[in-house]
């Protein structure tokens, strides 16, 4: 699922709400720019920029996930974007019509199409905080269960 905005094809997303998970803003973010309903899968890359014009003189972290789509049918925000649609992988990777991440991370996506997710994913597991009653998210590649103890 792609967005046209500003000249380029980009992957739908936007900032989290206060107490948003990851995976939970990527979601709502999706729907509210395309209308697509989907599932958090995993997180695929993070992007780090620092005196990003938009962050106020602060350094920026763009989290890239992977989500599956529960529904198919676009209806798309206007006032974010041009125009919406389901675009082939192999095709973004190639295009000129996108960024530089984006293409990157549409080969990142082709590759596990290819060759599964395992070595690519970082998936979220909870674990106790130092906090009492609070938790962690910690996102990391898969471990064999014998190593989660």
């Amino acid at each position: 699922m792609m967005s046209w905005t500003k000249n380029a094809w980009k992957f739908p997303g936007g900032l989290s709400d206060p107490g948003e998970n990851i995976g939970a803003t990527a979601v709502r973010e999706v729907f509210e720019e395309t209308g697509v309903r989907s599932e958090f899968r995993s997180l695929l890359s993070i992007r780090q920029q620092h005196n990003h014009p938009g962050a106020f003189g602060m350094s920026d972290m763009y989290i890239i996930c992977r989500l599956s789509p529960l529904t198919y049918d676009i209806n798309f925000c206007t006032q974010e974007c041009l125009r919406c649609e389901w675009l082939d992988l192999a095709e973004l990777a190639k295009t000129n019509e996108t960024t530089p991440i984006t293409s990157r991370i549409a080969r990142l996506l082709l590759r596990g199409l290819e060759r599964g997710f395992d070595n690519i994913d970082l998936t979220m597991e909870e674990l106790p905080a130092v906090y009492s009653g609070m938790f962690y998210q910690l996102y990391h590649r898969q471990l064999p269960p014998a190593l989660k103890s």
